[in-house]
């Protein structure tokens, strides 16, 4: 991020990752600008906090990214901007693919081309996702006692990386593909230093998990509540889980080096030493809570992967970042934020712990 006069825009700042990414740069005392309609349940809570704890340098924009005329002076006098705004969900894509696409392509270009119009040359980075990479078919999979993993030794290693061939699939890979790489192309047509990362599931504090979206937190949740936990295949789908803390250092470190990385995409996620199976992710909360989990088996669910586990080595190699949360500190955290803040009456309650 270049130095200078200006806020920091975060569009979708009342979200998990960007409140988390918001506070970050409070805490350092610059001026953040919170862009977010507060459409997905729970947000509001959110931006509630920033604003308690960061009185008179936060300062919410209630407008929505498919409504170019109300969002364009945002950017007037944004010196850094983060995209984190979309539809997240594959199953509500399917449903409703038409609103998918309107808030995840077209939103997306109408922030590049408020920023572009602003005529600042703010630098841009967006949050995309692995789905770019579809359902990662045709790489032979080995089926273990609890989880999958690629016959491909390198794949086991290091995981797939950003010359996967990008393979769009249901709506939400469409939209979200779309507004890759737009956002991408704008650094070549435009000159504009823009760059995305393609992330894995990230988790942590602040994050209202559902079925369809945010997982871990969805889990922890449904087990503190004693309710049932549905399971969408066999349980033994692999994702590289990233607690949210190392998220945000990634989107910084990326932000502070962007003159030289625009035009650029990068994964991110918990590479393979946070590689973990829904199974094995589940048997850790049981052991937390200290009490057996209610789960029930559903069907496949479309774009479903048995394997993700991003290699970011490129993304460490160009910022020297690098996870440094474990995933089992990592879901720890996220149990006992979950306590403190949602479940006060809870008999798990413990003292929070710090993590790196």
């Amino acid at each position: 991020m270049r130095p200078g006069s200006g806020h920091i825009a975060i569009v979708g700042g009342s979200g998990f990752i960007g409140s988390n990414l918001a506070e970050s740069y409070l805490r350092d005392g610059e001026e953040v600008v919170i862009l977010d309609n507060l459409s997905r349940p729970g947000v509001e809570e959110n931006l509630r906090w920033l604003k308690d704890h960061h009185a008179g340098r936060v300062h919410p924009v209630l407008a929505d990214i498919r409504d170019f005329g109300a969002i364009e002076s945002v950017f007037s006098d944004a010196k850094a901007v983060f995209h984190m705004a979309a539809q997240t969900a594959v199953t509500t894509s399917l449903v409703h693919p038409m609103d998918d696409f309107e808030t995840n392509a077209h939103g997306a270009i109408n922030v590049l081309e408020a920023v572009r119009k602003a005529g600042r040359d703010a630098p841009l980075v967006f949050a995309s996702t692995n789905k770019v990479y579809g359902g990662i078919e045709g790489i032979a999979m080995r089926e273990l006692d609890d989880r999958y993993v690629p016959a491909d030794e390198m794949l086991r290693v290091h995981g797939f990386d950003e010359g996967r061939k990008l393979d769009f699939c249901t709506p939400y890979g469409c939209s979200k593909g779309a507004a890759d790489q737009y956002v991408l192309d704008y650094a070549k047509s435009y000159g504009m230093p823009t760059a995305a990362l393609r992330m894995s599931c990230i988790y942590g504090p602040r994050q209202f998990g559902t079925e369809d979206q945010g997982w871990v937190a969805h889990f922890l949740t449904c087990a503190l509540q004693g309710t049932r936990i549905a399971i969408y295949g066999d349980g033994k789908q692999v994702r590289d889980i990233l607690h949210v803390n190392d998220a945000v250092a990634a989107y910084r470190a990326l932000m502070r080096s962007i003159d030289h990385l625009k035009g650029r995409a990068f994964n991110l996620g918990g590479g393979p030493q946070n590689a973990v199976s829904i199974g094995m992710v589940l048997n850790e909360i049981s052991r937390l809570t200290g009490r057996p989990l209610e789960t029930a088996n559903g069907d496949w669910r479309p774009g479903d992967q048995l394997y993700f586990v991003a290699d970011t080595r490129a993304l460490q190699n160009a910022v020297g970042w690098k996870p440094e949360i474990t995933w089992r500190d990592g879901i720890r955290d996220l149990r006992d934020w979950l306590v403190e803040n949602r479940f006060p009456a809870s008999r798990f309650r413990q003292p929070r712990r710090a993590t790196a």
